[in-house]
């Protein structure tokens, strides 16, 4: 049985489309012809992830027909089975100032850098949203030039994305303007759940 991700809006409500309420291991299935964004349940692979980002994220099994449709796969049957508790508010805010550190070397000034501070800052309560304003504000003032070449543009849409609001765009938008590859990778490891022996 394969094992993908299931992305919700909170209450474990679907996002992407219809309005189903899903319960954690209870099975759901459709009839008729599976097609995608229109009947069937909608899940993704680990590397599509960011595609779908929203605020909860949950670990998804289907069994039966699965059908693929590129950045998703579309099942018959199917259910949610662990809420990846590890992303929220906080680790998401801060995975987006991850993605930005990533490529803040290619701004001038310290602007954005003090930016990415602020958004820690933030994510832990140790700073006000007027503060966190205040710092994209500057620094999407200072490294207004950049905007010409298309890899600091990228990189400055990457700085004004971690000040978003909710945590979770913030981190989609940073992540997709920043290595996405790499970014979806730091994505997977923070879902994964952590030993035993880790935690504590």
């Amino acid at each position: 049985m394969a094992k993908f991700y299931k992305v919700l809006a909170k209450g474990q409500r679907s996002c992407y489309g219809g309005n189903h309420v899903w319960k954690v291991e209870k099975w759901c299935e459709v009839q008729g012809e599976l097609i995608p964004c229109q009947n069937g349940f909608h899940f993704c692979r680990p590397e599509n992830l960011l595609d779908w980002i929203c605020e909860e994220i949950w670990e998804a099994e289907c069994e039966g027909e699965v059908i693929d449709s590129g950045d998703k796969l579309v099942a018959r049957k199917a259910r949610i089975t662990r809420q990846c508790a590890e992303w929220n508010e906080t680790s998401a805010r801060l995975f987006a100032c991850d993605c930005a550190q990533d490529v803040v070397h290619m701004l001038p000034g310290p602007e954005a850098q003090h930016l990415i501070e602020v958004a820690r800052a933030y994510a832990s309560k140790n700073a006000s949203y007027k503060e966190l304003v205040a710092a994209q504000e500057a620094a999407w003032e200072a490294t207004w030039e950049v905007a010409c070449d298309d890899a600091g543009a990228a990189a400055r849409g990457a700085i004004w994305a971690i000040a978003r609001e909710p945590a979770w765009a913030a981190a989609r938008d940073a992540a997709w303007t920043a290595a996405r590859k790499k970014q979806t990778k730091r994505l997977i490891n923070l879902l994964s759940p952590k030993s035993e022996e880790v935690k504590k």
